[in-house]
This record gives structure tokens, sequence and C-alpha cells, in this order.
């Protein structure tokens, strides 16, 4: 290996390795405050000088929290089975089938997607307390549904345009009918595909707030982030910092350990259909 390949190999990795801590350096902050207890939190020392469960204690004993974490859940699951399995038809028709304005419908899919949430949030405020579905459940949902099929569409439909269509073809010479060829040959070949939607979808509802912060007004429909904005501490006299952190963990931790672990299928679902070969 020569000189200049291997000036520029560590160059990469010195790269990497700073990328790498300045993206963590506020995980590991957020992670330091979820273990100091008491008057700890004004040291200023980045690790604790104790370490204590005291805040994480605090998190769940606070009906606020453990509701809204209950309500984050099942509004994230809904959002994403709902919008996943709208998308995989809309992606199929879009991919498979040849009618008029097909592409006008990816536009304007694609406009939504850039849509600013924000925009519609008095708008849905105003709708959804005349039709009565401000502070439940479904007036989380449907908009989440909404915001997530733009870019659940146009992953599934770069994967359903690669799958070969002669082997839904075979299928229904074998006797299968087009809801059993789309159910038994193309969604599974298409799973990464809506392995990826599934994860984005989840976590567009699992992390969006203002809408959450709008559409809802007490612990009835409250998700985590607006909850967090109004948490306190164990007492009025306590400040809420190290219990807002020690909440932080327990919503961010699960989410990047997905990433984690499934981050080939995500990339492999975000990239697919990139290249032409």
């Amino acid at each position: 290996m020569s000189s200049s390949s291997t000036r520029n190999r560590v160059g990469w990795i010195v790269g990497a390795v700073i990328i790498i801590a300045y993206t963590m350096l506020p995980i590991g902050w957020i992670l330091s405050l979820s273990f100091k207890g008491g008057d700890d939190i004004t040291n200023k020392q980045f690790l604790p000088t104790k370490w204590s469960l005291e805040n994480f204690r605090t998190v769940f004993s606070n009906d606020l929290f453990t509701t809204a974490l209950r309500n984050s859940i099942g509004v994230a699951l809904i959002s994403t089975l709902i919008g996943v399995i709208f998308a995989m038809f809309a992606a199929y028709a879009i991919a498979r089938l040849e009618f008029p304005g097909k592409k006008l419908i990816l536009s304007v899919a694609l406009a939504i997607a850039m849509f600013p949430v924000v925009a519609l949030v008095s708008p849905l405020f105003n709708m959804w307390r005349s039709v009565h579905l401000f502070d439940t459940w479904p007036g989380l949902i449907i908009p989440y549904v909404s915001f997530t099929l733009p870019l659940s569409i146009w992953t599934l439909s770069a994967f359903f345009r690669e799958i070969p269509w002669e082997m839904e073809q075979a299928a229904q010479v074998d006797g299968a009918t087009p809801w059993q060829a789309f159910r038994k040959v193309i969604v599974p070949l298409a799973a990464p595909g809506v392995f990826t939607a599934a994860i984005l979808a989840f976590f567009f509802a699992w992390n969006e707030y203002p809408l959450a912060l709008a559409l809802t007004s007490t612990t009835k429909a409250k998700t985590v982030p607006p909850a967090l904005a109004s948490f306190t501490g164990a007492s009025q006299f306590q400040s809420a910092t190290a219990a807002i952190a020690a909440a932080a963990v327990v919503v961010t931790v699960p989410v990047i350990v997905i990433v984690l672990l499934f981050q080939r299928r995500i990339v492999a679902g975000l990239t697919s259909g990139a290249v032409k070969g």
C-alpha cells in the first residue's frame, strides 16, 4: 500500500471519528444528566459524581409521562400500520399499472412531503374542534398518515419497479389470483422496502411535535414530545432538567437501537432504484 493511500485512509478514519464524536456528544450529555441525582446536576463534570436512578424513578412515577408514552406507542403504531398498507397499494398501482396522471400523482406526493407541518396547525385545530376530533387519537393519526404516505409511496414504488413482472405472471399462470400474487409474491420480495417505509413512518409519528402540541390539550391523547415540554421534577422546588433528560433517554434510546440494528435495511430502502444496472 502506497504512502498516499495510507494517508487517505488515515484521513478518512480521523474524519469519521470526529463526526461520530460530534454526533454522539449530545446523546452522551443527556445520558450523563439522566444519572445525576439531587444537586449533582449543578457540578461542572461531564460524568455524575454519584450514579443514581432517581430521575428514572421520578419519570415512571409521573402519570403524565406514562400516559403520554402509552399514547405515543399507540398513535405511532396505528399510524404506521395504516400508512404502510395504503402506501403498498398506491405504490403497486404506480409501479405496475399504466394510467393517465401517474407522474402527476408522484409529483403531488413529493410536494406534500415538502409541505411544512406548521402551516396546517391552525386549519386543523379549527377543523378538528368542529368535527370533535380534537384531543383524540384519530385526530393525530389522520394527519400523521397523510404526511408519511408520500415518502412511503416513493420508497415502495422503487422496490416494486425492481421486481420482475414475470414472477407475478408465473404465479398467476400457476393459478394464483392477482391478490394472491401480490400478497404471496410481490410483498415478500419488497419486504426491505416495506420495512424501511414502516420505520420512517414510525419515527415521524414518534417524534412529531407541532401537531401533537396543537391538537391535544389533556393526557387523553397527548404524546411524549409535548408532554416533555410541560414535564416537572419530583416537586415544584426541584429542577426538571435531569428528569427531562431521563425521559428523553427512555424515548430516544430504543429508537437509536432500532436504527443501529436495521440500518442496512433502511439504507437499502432509501437507495433502491437510485442506480440503474
